[in-house]
């Protein structure tokens, strides 16, 4: 994982979204999509995928949607741009060896640092940036539901 796509980005936006709108009820995905201005289909492989991935749990029902799984702080930016990198097989075609025997070796050291650094980001520090923006409401009591 060189840099974080945009699917990757648009899904931690996503979790981030969830976890602080999520007040004691889970948060619809056209709600989410609409705060985002995104089609409401847009976003259902990754929320999807983030829920078999133990990071959102989902909740059927009239008044479903998602909500955080754990707390936010037990969850890393980079676990989530890892289940949204694995989400569509966009590049299932043929590596050249140029790039499998020299360029991927080449920079593994330096994708290895980047994840290790998207690994001690966690969601709780994101929503927190957010309430400090004035992106987010009051500051929450609860990390996640039960």
């Amino acid at each position: 994982m060189a840099r974080l796509s945009e699917k990757s980005l648009l899904a931690v936006a996503a979790v981030v979204d969830i976890a602080i709108h999520s007040r004691g009820q889970p948060v619809a995905a056209k709600a989410l999509a609409e705060r985002h201005s995104l089609p409401p289909r847009h976003l259902e492989p990754v929320l999807q995928a983030l829920v078999h991935a133990g990071i959102l749990k989902g909740v059927r029902g009239p008044r479903g949607g998602y909500e955080l799984a754990r707390e936010r702080r037990r969850i890393s930016v980079a676990e989530i741009a890892r289940v949204a990198e694995a989400t569509g097989a966009e590049n299932a075609g043929h590596i050249p060896a140029l790039v499998e025997k020299v360029v991927q070796p080449a920079v593994a050291p330096a994708e290895h640092s980047f994840e290790v650094a998207l690994s001690a980001v966690s969601i709780d520090e994101l929503c927190r940036a957010a309430e400090k923006h004035g992106l987010a409401e009051a500051k929450s009591t609860a990390d996640f539901n039960i």
